[in-house]
């Protein structure tokens, strides 16, 4: 058989393979298929040896593989007990497709388990348990392989249970003689209470090979502590002969924590303005077991019926542990809303408070704990709680316990409790080793491991030809899964998921609806118009003023969504919405200015000139006045953008730092030039937009206004193209730092450069040598960024939640690193919609 023949055979096999994965959205399809394909062409080419038959081909199917993964520790520290969940929507599968999945590194097997991580009865999700050196990537493989799965047999290492007697009866609140049976459910009796001797050490227990934990199933909700003198699981032994048993030293440990009517070691309640209500007034206790080891363990206990703060409601609380670790992830979730949860820990004698780090972002981990002796046994003992600064409502105590006062947005919440005791085999010893634990435990949390993740069924269809229908294609469908997922919940009134606050009017509001307007040009739907018109009004009241939005603030964020409701003005123009544009235009008009005119940030970071409010604030401002001004302010648009090259550029490298503080005053501003340390990615991507949207109301024929902003164009086309990552087309969250540790390939950034330069091109700003730069970094975007899950919808991944400066964001590096690594942002999502219909016109689609 010819080359040219096996080639058209080849194409031909891998439409079908795409037909075959569309109409079945199932990946072992789709490899399966494609495996049958490559085994028939092998077979056709009379060159090559027929070692095996299409049969055996298929029957080696058995062994498929579902997506492969790389992971990097970001710390500078080893992570040996490295925690990491895949979701098996993730992954590309259902849950009935994931029967036998195994993770390997070349051929070695990675210890997994296949767990329920929601808690609700159904395994969701692929645990993997790494050891991982400092900085340290390791490439890794998901396989659906029987055989090995079989053959897996980790060593326990976590464990939950919860055991009750049968064979006696009760008596009164007592239960009388029986024995005990490890159950995977219990709902405690009405005449159930503490010491009642039916429940085994009082309630549901977890452990890891490090520490144990207990959680009193009655009115006392204490949370206490096994301390373990060995590495081996011991719940299973302890409490069989009574109550008293564990508070003596035996050869496994014993009861270290005197609980009492506390918190006990980081339980919870409701602080009433003087002290903490317990969990006590409750209609029904119910403890779960969802899983048991060997690597990941977790149970849930529902509390029915709580009378607190008024109110009558179910608190489900969820637990779970991993090996290696002191930490029980801890997660909560209400029926109804309360202002808060009291997550606190019992107030000993001779004990020292610890604060952990307070200057840093919000979304940074942080701590409080105590240490000192503490411990039943007589030794020096180590408690704490982990939580995510900004969650931190207040921290205060009563007489018995220490409290922090946590915010409880959605009726969820998590955090961490833990306890160190100095008996345990290689325990810390001292308070300096205590909070240095609990220093790297916090940036393990906050430096999540950085993945990169290809799946078969992402892989099927990412790697299709790229056509402009396709690009198309990519906009519409992570559109249509933003309509599920959050852009209808925008509306006034309605719920951002992401910041997990009430929709306000922000820039990721507008940015949102701006996508959808762009691809409604190209792709017309309805559904489109229809939300963009439901909640662009929503905000709008009869009077001309915008709900949420505060004019003396002064936020230049504010006034990025003023150009979707521009659009939506000049579709239908509604007098009350041309209120609201003029109050727009007027918070421009006083906006609080530099020296030299550049626009502050925000009211409350003065005197600084960010990347950022260039795109809030600058293509607003172009648009409005060519429409309503005749342009009077286009020269002022372009100055702020002169300012920018000016005061941001580095003429070394040609990229853009993220702000300026003409006072020079800021921790994050150099002494000297009061500019920030880095080039942050999103914050260039934000000024690239801009410079490329503001050119759209700059009429062509006033050259001279034109002309900075085209330089500036020329000048960003070639610096990004150098750095550029060779290998994916996308670009780093700190762009000249790419092998800086924990340092990572940004999706918003990324989509941001694409729209640039396919636009740029489209309007004719670039020359056609940038066409591949552009394409390659749209396929990028796709290969890195874009996962499909099994109902067809898509996420786009590795996004940056937010980065800023000032209020305990410093601006280093690090600081960079500790922001939340996100998916489904507004802040990429909307890039990436608008760089597909950008890119379908680059590659010909009818304007």
């Amino acid at each position: 058989m010819d080359g040219s023949f096996l080639s058209t055979l080849l194409m031909q096999a891998q439409v079908e393979i795409v037909k075959i994965h569309m109409q079945a959205r199932s990946p072992f399809l789709s490899l399966t298929a494609s495996l049958f394909a490559l085994a028939v062409l092998s077979g056709c080419d009379s060159k090559q040896p027929q070692t095996s038959t299409v049969a055996e081909s298929i029957n080696s199917t058995a062994v498929q593989q579902i997506a492969s993964l790389e992971v990097q520790n970001p710390s500078d520290f080893s992570r040996p007990d490295q925690p990491l969940l895949l979701p098996f929507t993730d992954l590309g599968i259902t849950a009935a497709e994931a029967t036998a999945l195994v993770v390997m590194q070349q051929e070695h097997l990675i210890p997994s388990q296949l767990i329920d991580h929601s808690g609700d009865g159904e395994k969701d999700t692929l645990y993997l348990h790494l050891s991982m050196a400092a900085a340290e990537r390791q490439q890794l493989q998901v396989l659906q392989d029987p055989i090995r799965f079989r053959q897996q047999a980790w060593p326990a290492r976590t464990q939950a249970e919860i055991s009750h007697k049968v064979g006696g009866e009760w008596q009164g609140a007592k239960y009388h003689g029986g024995d005990f049976v490890n159950v995977t459910e219990l709902t405690a009796p009405e005449q159930y209470t503490d010491h009642s001797e039916w429940i085994r050490y009082e309630g549901p227990g977890i452990e890891s090979d490090r520490v144990g934990y207990r959680i009193y199933l009655d009115w006392r909700n204490g949370f206490d502590i096994f301390g373990k003198k060995t590495q081996q699981l011991v719940l299973q032994d302890v409490g069989q002969d009574g109550y008293q048993s564990y508070h003596a030293m035996a050869d496994w440990g014993m009861d270290i924590l005197k609980v009492g009517l506390t918190l006990g070691a980081g339980g919870y309640g409701f602080w009433d303005g003087e002290q903490v209500q317990l969990v006590s007034e409750v209609g029904q206790h119910s403890a779960r077991i969802h899983e048991s080891g060997p690597l990941y363990s977790g149970m849930q206990i529902h509390y029915q019926d709580w009378q607190i703060a008024g109110k009558t409601l179910d608190l489900t609380a969820n637990f779970s542990m991993t090996p290696g670790s002191r930490l029980v992830h801890t997660r909560l979730e209400l029926s109804e809303s309360l202002p808060h949860m009291a997550i606190g820990l019992v107030k000993h004698p001779g004990t020292e408070v610890i604060h952990g780090p307070q200057e840093i972002t919000g979304h940074a981990w942080t701590y409080v704990a105590t240490w000192g002796d503490q411990s039943l046994a007589g030794d020096q003992l180590g408690m704490a709680l982990l939580f995510k600064r900004s969650t931190r409502l207040q921290q205060t105590e009563d007489e018995h316990n220490l409290v922090s006062l946590i915010r409880v947005p959605d009726q969820r919440m998590e955090y961490y409790f833990l306890a160190a005791w100095q008996g345990e085999p290689g325990g810390i010893q001292s308070k300096d080793e205590f909070v240095a634990y609990l220093d790297q435990q916090i940036e393990a949390l906050t430096l999540t491991p950085r993945v990169r993740l290809n799946t078969a069924l992402t892989d099927a269809l990412v790697q299709q030809p790229l056509t402009a229908e396709r690009a198309l294609d990519w906009s519409e469908r992570l559109a249509a899964s933003e309509m599920i997922r959050q852009t209808p919940y925008y509306r006034y009134g309605g719920w951002d998921f992401e910041r997990r606050r009430p929709a306000t009017w922000e820039y990721t509001t507008g940015l949102l609806l701006q996508a959808y307007d762009d691809l409604f040009e190209l792709r017309p739907n309805a559904e489109w118009q229809q939300v963009i018109v439901d909640v662009v009004d929503s905000f709008i009241t009869e009077q001309g003023d915008i709900h949420t939005y505060d004019i003396k603030k002064y936020n230049i964020d504010s006034i990025n969504t003023g150009l979707i409701l521009l659009r939506h003005y000049l579709r239908d123009a509604k007098p009350h919405h041309r209120q609201a544009l003029d109050l727009l235009r007027q918070q421009l008009a006083e906006h609080p200015r530099t020296a030299d005119g550049a626009f502050w940030h925000k009211q409350v970071y003065p005197h600084q000139l960010w990347l950022d409010g260039v795109y809030m604030g600058m293509p607003f401002l172009a648009y409005y006045s060519s429409e309503f001004e005749d342009g009077k302010a286009l020269k002022e648009v372009v100055k702020e953008f002169e300012l920018v090259y000016q005061l941001l550029r580095d003429p070394a490298t040609g990229l853009y730092y993220h702000a300026w503080d003409e006072g020079r005053q800021q921790v994050w501003a150099d002494p000297e030039t009061g500019l920030s340390p880095h080039f942050w990615g999103r914050g260039l991507g934000w000024l690239t937009m801009a410079l490329v949207d503001v050119l759209d109301y700059i009429p062509a024929e006033q050259t001279e206004l034109r002309e900075p902003l085209l330089h500036m164009i020329s000048d960003l086309a070639a610096t990004l193209a150098r750095y550029q990552d060779s290998e994916s087309g996308t670009w780093f969250q700190i762009l000249d730092q790419p092998e800086a540790t924990g340092n990572y390939l940004e999706a918003s950034a990324s989509a941001m450069f694409t729209y640039f330069y396919a636009k740029a091109l489209n309007q004719g700003y670039l020359p056609q040598q940038y066409r591949d730069t552009a394409l390659k970094a749209y396929q990028g975007l796709l290969q890195e960024f874009v996962l499909v899950h099994p109902d067809d919808s898509i996420s786009f991944v590795n996004t940056v939640q937010v980065a800023g400066l000032g209020f305990g964001r410093d601006g280093s590096y690090q600081y960079y690193m500790s922001e939340p690594v996100f998916r489904n942002d507004a802040k990429a999502n909307s890039p990436f919609i608008m760089a597909g219909v950008q890119i379908a016109r680059l590659l010909g689609i009818d304007h």
